[in-house]
């Protein structure tokens, strides 16, 4: 099954940085690889629960299990130990990458209070990086049952070779940028 976002990539978004940047194959148009959505919970080392909340969150959010990541190494002045649970991340691909692509966009970021668009700076290989302050914009949580608001970054990753053709494939997209004069 093909969403409509993988559907309007090939049929308008392909052509439409063909002609912008002049390709001359199909190959050489950036595509939207992976999104990756990750939650940093430094305050998991105090309470176990706090990981099991996070990832049941993601995964209701993402459709796909969210697994939690553990720490590389000690750092007492934080009490964290080796290999303790810090965050919580899921990768998205292919259709389930374009479905959230979709509700984010569609949904999610125009829930947000006082939203203006957001801030247009890429990565330097044209990867962007969204910061959330918290995670109720998104209609699979249910507000009531929340204990702690938590932020998430999710980060685009384009075979883009310039910030240029990855902000124009995810402007494309759809993603509300702040400075549309770029």
């Amino acid at each position: 099954m093909e969403t409509t976002l993988s559907k309007e990539y090939k049929e308008r978004i392909v052509p439409a940085l063909t002609k912008e940047f002049n390709y001359t194959t199909v190959m050489q148009v950036p595509r939207l690889v992976k999104i990756v959505i990750n939650q940093g919970l430094g305050q998991a080392t105090q309470d176990k629960k706090i990981i099991e909340t996070a990832i049941n969150e993601l995964t209701a959010i993402t459709g796909q299990k969210a697994v939690a990541t553990l720490s590389r190494k000690d750092i007492s002045n934080f009490k964290v130990r080796k290999k303790m649970p810090i965050g919580v991340r899921v990768t998205l691909r292919r259709e389930r990458m374009y479905e959230f692509l979709e509700r984010l966009v569609r949904v999610a970021l125009p829930r947000i209070r006082d939203f203006k668009g957001i801030d247009g700076k890429l990565d330097g290989r044209g990867n962007y990086t969204l910061g959330i302050t918290e995670q109720i914009i998104f209609p699979e949580i249910n507000i009531d049952s929340i204990s702690k608001l938590l932020g998430m970054n999710i980060t685009f990753v384009t075979s883009a070779n310039t910030d240029e053709e990855g902000y124009a494939l995810l402007k494309a997209f759809g993603l509300p940028f702040k400075n549309a004069n770029k």
